[in-house]
């Protein structure tokens, strides 16, 4: 069945329908939530006065295309998204909803493929689907805006202007594993079948480091973001907003063994300049930084420092602290970089 046969308002119901079935009952989304979907608007009960809100749009052709993402996987990853971006304040997600521009020709069981991967990554965090909206397009895109909290009533929460001269620079992970899946997947490349599925996940699955941006929260660590425009690119976003600079030494950034075992002299770069990690990035002083790692199951790296000098710049340097040079720092939307 097509999308134009059972209507805008028979596939809420059917995507509503599906979303009840997947609620986890002992979460904070579900024990404040007043009214979900059905009504005009969703209302929920706070307990914590300090509230996030983001949104992120996925447009075909521009941000995925079908020939190379699954409907489940595109579910995940389009949630995932702006789960990662509460992540990187270090809130917690409570609530997600979602926009769909669908042809008119789109089958009915694709959307319910998506939602299954939506529903899969909602449930893990303990996210619910509230509501949303449907609407008849050229082409796909899905807008998902999420609601969270806080973690505490102070509102304490990470942010990109924080950054101080002598912080440490630190990422959770490795990164680059993104990139050398998206470059896999568009240029058909040909791996060893662990080494592709890890890639092919890291593209088009990724984990939200919601749990550590709680964690660095809470270890009194204030300044921090995701990676999703890359290293260089973001960290350069955190240097313009905290006008200060930054040094990074190549040679400590973590990068994705199947990156390197793949792509070889080129792991770096791509690990550098390629986005969509969504990883944590962050800066504290190097005591805040391992106490909170400490409490952390996943690696973290320190990978340089924040300086004085060179306001909103970043400079690489390998190990003998000479300054290297990069031709591609990160993904511009506008210069399709």
């Amino acid at each position: 069945m097509k999308v134009s046969q059972i209507g805008e308002f028979g596939l809420i119901k059917k995507l509503a329908y599906q979303s009840a079935q997947n609620i986890k009952k002992n979460t904070p989304s579900y024990r404040q939530l007043v009214t979900g979907i059905g009504d005009d608007a969703a209302v929920w009960n706070p307990t914590v006065p300090f509230q996030l809100a983001t949104v992120d749009s996925l447009v075909e052709n521009i941000h995925f295309t079908l020939k190379t993402i699954t409907w489940e996987e595109l579910g995940w990853k389009s949630l995932a998204v702006n789960l990662s971006d509460i992540a990187a304040m270090g809130g917690i997600p409570l609530y997600a909803l979602i926009s769909l521009g669908l042809p008119p020709e789109t089958k009915v069981e694709s959307i319910t493929r998506l939602y299954a991967g939506m529903n899969k990554i909602a449930r893990k965090f303990g996210v619910m689907l509230v509501g949303g909206d449907t609407v008849s397009s050229p082409f796909i895109f899905i807008s998902v805006m999420v609601i969270g909290s806080a973690a505490n009533k102070d509102g304490k929460t990470l942010s990109r202007s924080s950054a101080k001269p002598g912080d440490k620079v630190a990422v959770t992970g490795t990164i680059g594993a993104s990139a050398g899946g998206l470059k896999m997947l568009l240029e058909n490349l040909k791996f060893s079948r662990k080494d592709a599925t890890t890639l092919r996940k890291a593209h088009l699955t990724p984990h939200p480091r919601v749990k550590e941006g709680l964690i660095l929260v809470k270890n009194g660590v204030k300044c921090g973001m995701d990676i999703s425009d890359g290293l260089v690119g973001d960290l350069t976003h955190i240097c313009e907003m905290s006008r200060v600079g930054a040094k990074i030494n190549i040679a400590t950034v973590p990068l994705s063994p199947s990156l390197k075992t793949c792509f070889g002299e080129k792991a770096l770069e791509m690990a550098i300049s390629g986005g969509e990690d969504y990883e944590l990035l962050f800066t504290a002083p190097q005591a805040v930084i391992e106490q909170a790692q400490k409490r952390m199951k996943c690696q973290v790296t320190i990978i340089g420092e924040i300086t004085a000098v060179n306001s909103g710049k970043v400079l690489l340097m390998d190990h003998h602290g000479k300054k290297q040079n990069l031709k591609q720092t990160g993904w511009d939307h506008f210069n399709r970089q």
